[in-house]
């Protein structure tokens, strides 16, 4: 069955760094594209950027020139770079992708960027 499964989340102080992980199995990962989404308290859910088979990523304007998505298809995987954190970045981040039409979420890790 499909599965996502993050992880890297924790408390970092503001100007920090972060790298989470998305790893996949039970499809085949290197033909979908790949969503990182976050959700902060009392906030929905937003995409912060995707990243296509063929490595190509795009990521929302606030945390362009912060974060980076990549991938490794080799070890069906997905990264997100985070760089130069914000107290507003504090939330849970979730993986996910969809398949024949059904969306499939990771459990989440939180990200926490605080003094």
């Amino acid at each position: 069955q499909v599965q996502l499964v993050e992880s890297g989340g924790g408390l970092v102080q503001p100007g920090g760094s972060l790298r989470l992980s998305c790893v996949a199995s039970g499809f085949n990962f290197n033909g979908y594209l790949l969503n990182w989404y976050r959700q902060a308290p009392g906030k929905e859910r937003e995409k912060v950027g995707s990243i296509t088979g063929t490595g190509h990523a795009n990521h929302i304007d606030s945390v362009k020139g912060r974060f980076t998505i990549s991938r490794d298809n080799a070890k069906s995987s997905a990264y997100l770079q985070m760089d130069s954190l914000k107290p507003e970045d504090t939330a849970v981040y979730y993986c996910n992708i969809i398949r024949l039409g059904v969306a499939y979420w990771g459990q989440g890790t939180q990200v926490t960027v605080s003094s």
